[in-house]
C-alpha cells in the first residue's frame, strides 16, 4: 500500500470538510472493496475519512410506512434485525447471504451500494423495495442512484446518510453465487408494494448493472406465483459474459432465481 493519511470523521459535515481539503481523498465504510484495492497498488488515495463511527449513520427505525437504515448499518446488522425480518424479510435473507460473516461484520450497506459492484446484492434490493437514497445534500431514488457499472449519481464529496425502503406486502431475493466470492452471478429481488404494484429487479447478470424485468413484473401482477416467470426469458445479449459463466448460462440462472425468490416470498 501506498502511504496514506487517515480521518475518523465524528460527524457528516465533518467528513465533507475533511474529503474538500484532500488532494484524492476517498470515503472509507467497511472497508471490503477500498482497502484489497489499496493492497494490490490499483488506489492510492491521498487521504481516507473513516465514516463508520459517525452516530448519525448508524441505526436501523421504522419511519411512517417505511425502514429507514443508516449508511454505516452493517450487513450483519441488517441480516439480524427483527425489523428488518419482520417488514422486509427479503432484504434480510439478501443481507445474510452477502459475502463470509467476517465481511457481513465489516461491510455497510452505504459502502455497498456508493462502489456498485455490478454483482453486488444491494442494487438489487434498493431498485426491487423502490427505496431512495438520502444523501449530505439530497434524495435519490435507487433506479437514478445506480448508473452504471461501479458508477453512482453521487457527487466527489457527497455522502450516503440512509436509505429509506418502502414496506411491501411481499419480498423476496434468491442468488445464485460465485462459490469462491460469494457475489451474485444472478441474484433476482421480487417484491409486491404495499399499492399493489410489483418490481422485479436483477443484479450480477446484466452488462451495465442492477436491471428490472418489465415481462415479470406484468405476469406477477396478474398472477403472483413461481410458474408466471417460468416461461419469461431475459435477452441475453444484454448479459455478462465471463470465465465464471456464459451470457447465455446468466440469462437462464435470471428466470429461476426469479421462481426461487418468489416462491421464497
Amino acid at each position: 500500500m501506498y502511504e496514506t493519511q487517515y480521518h475518523r470523521a465524528g460527524s457528516v459535515s465533518e467528513a465533507a470538510a475533511l474529503i474538500g481539503k484532500a488532494e484524492d481523498g476517498k470515503f472509507l465504510g467497511g472497508g471490503q472493496t477500498l482497502l484489497p484495492t489499496m493492497k494490490q497498488r490499483l488506489a492510492a488515495p491521498s487521504d481516507l475519512v473513516d465514516l463508520t463511527k459517525i452516530p448519525d449513520l448508524k441505526g436501523i427505525k421504522v419511519e411512517g410506512d417505511a425502514v429507514v437504515i443508516g449508511a454505516a448499518t452493517t450487513h450483519s446488522e441488517v441480516a439480524t434485525s427483527d425489523v428488518v425480518r419482520e417488514k422486509l424479510p427479503g432484504l434480510a435473507t439478501l443481507a445474510s447471504g452477502i459475502g463470509d460473516p467476517a465481511v457481513r461484520h465489516m461491510g455497510t450497506i452505504g459502502g455497498s451500494i456508493s462502489n456498485n459492484d455490478p454483482a453486488a446484492d444491494y442494487p438489487a434490493g434498493l431498485v426491487g423495495l423502490n427505496a431512495t437514497v438520502k444523501t449530505s445534500k439530497r434524495s435519490i431514488a435507487a433506479e437514478n442512484f445506480f448508473v452504471g457499472m461501479f458508477e453512482t449519481a453521487l457527487e466527489d464529496d457527497e455522502i450516503v446518510v440512509s436509505v429509506s425502503f418502502p414496506v411491501p406486502q411481499k419480498s423476496g431475493y434468491s442468488k445464485y453465487p460465485n462459490p469462491a466470492s460469494r457475489y451474485a452471478m444472478a441474484g433476482v429481488f421480487v417484491s409486491q408494494q404495499a399499492d399493489g404494484s410489483v418490481r422485479v429487479a436483477v443484479t450480477g447478470a446484466g452488462s451495465d448493472g442492477v436491471f428490472r424485468v418489465a415481462e415479470m413484473e406484468s405476469a406477477l401482477g396478474s398472477n403472483w406465483a413461481p410458474d408466471a416467470v417460468a416461461g419469461i426469458h431475459v435477452n441475453d445479449g444484454d448479459m455478462l459474459s465471463d470465465i465464471h459463466g456464459s451470457s447465455e448460462y446468466r440469462a437462464n440462472l435470471v428466470t429461476v432465481m426469479a421462481k426461487r425468490a418468489i416462491a421464497a416470498s
